[in-house]
């Protein structure tokens, strides 16, 4: 049974990364940190963005908020995502089929330059069908790989509202498959993996999950996963938050000129404006979806193009007095 599901959230596809549905699906062959986790999104980020396959640690750092991130930590880091394979596999079965994800990565004067191998590209660029988008600006919010990992699982499983997994294909697929504190307490694996991983996708994306345990006596075998997904909206793109500041902008800049007409009808309307102005200017943040920007971008451009042609009416009537009073002085 699904639950109601009232999440309303919008998503940047500029901040976002595509994988194909079996590389979300995918085992990693050996568990990855956060940081690990972070540094391969942002390779494909990279990638997908202007074909680059280099990046500037400076930039890695900002994207998902990492203070001193040393070269300690990169080469750490590189060396093990450099070891990386992914397979496509049935966690439940013994059948697999593993690809190396780089031919080489290389750190130097702060910058990440990689190479990837030929059967990774298809699982990153040029996807047409079956891909998860992930959107980096939600799971920069994750504080475990585990939640990330799980995330992308669940999406990839577009349709699906629930999935049974042994707790042993769990644990492959978070790389905990060989702790034997896990392997032998499973309300341990269940409260450092699994609830965890649930609770911050519960807390940050637009799922919503929960499970029961799949039981034979008093043994958990495995778990029935269950998810909703909430609505998700397209947020407003860098141009149209960057047309509102500036819009908002110039009209701070004119500020004393649409204060001083002289007119105290096209006064009142120029306040009102002013205000109304101010008014979508507050409503520029992360949650503003594209639609509302579009909407807002219209009438913003209406109200500055007002402000404009009052003050090209007050010129004209100024300049009109102006040549009166020149007329009326030399008609003495």
């Amino acid at each position: 049974m699904t639950k109601t599901n009232t999440k309303n959230q919008a998503i940047s596809y500029e901040n976002s990364i595509k994988k194909s549905n079996e590389l979300s699906m995918a085992k990693l062959n050996q568990g990855l940190t956060l940081n690990q986790m972070q540094l391969l999104a942002y390779a494909i980020y990279s990638t997908q963005q202007d074909g680059k396959t280099e990046f500037i640690k400076a930039d890695f750092e900002k994207r998902f908020e990492i203070e001193k991130y040393q070269t300690s930590h990169a080469k750490e880091d590189a060396q093990r995502i450099l070891d990386l394979k992914f397979s496509i596999e049935d966690l439940e079965n013994d059948y697999f089929e593993y690809w190396n994800v780089f031919q080489s990565i290389k750190y130097d004067g702060g910058s990440f330059y990689f190479r990837w191998t030929e059967d990774m590209i298809p699982h990153i660029l040029e996807l047409k069908h079956k891909y998860v988008i992930t959107d980096l600006k939600v799971t920069s919010q994750f504080n475990s790989g585990f939640s990330w990992t799980l995330y992308e699982y669940l999406k990839a499983h577009y349709g699906y509202w629930y999935k049974e997994v042994s707790k042993d294909a769990l644990m492959k697929l978070c790389g905990v498959q060989n702790v034997k504190s896990y392997q032998k307490n499973t309300g341990l694996f269940k409260t450092k993996v699994l609830d965890l991983a649930i609770r911050e996708i519960n807390q940050y994306t637009e799922l919503e999950v929960w499970y029961t345990e799949v039981k034979k006596g008093r043994s958990i075998l495995g778990f029935e996963l269950q998810w909703s997904t909430g609505k998700r909206k397209a947020s407003a793109t860098k141009k149209q938050v960057t047309l509102l500041r500036k819009i908002h902008n110039e009209v701070d800049k004119k500020m004393f000129d649409y204060i001083s007409l002289e007119n105290t009808s096209s006064l009142q309307v120029a306040r009102t404006n002013i205000m109304k102005i101010k008014e979508i200017n507050q409503q520029v943040d992360e949650s503003l979806t594209s639609d509302k920007a579009k909407n807002l971008i219209s009438e913003a451009k209406i109200l500055y193009n007002q402000l404009e042609g009052l003050l090209e009416i007050d010129s004209e009537e100024r300049d009109k007095s102006v040549y009166f009073n020149w007329l009326e002085k030399n008609e003495e």
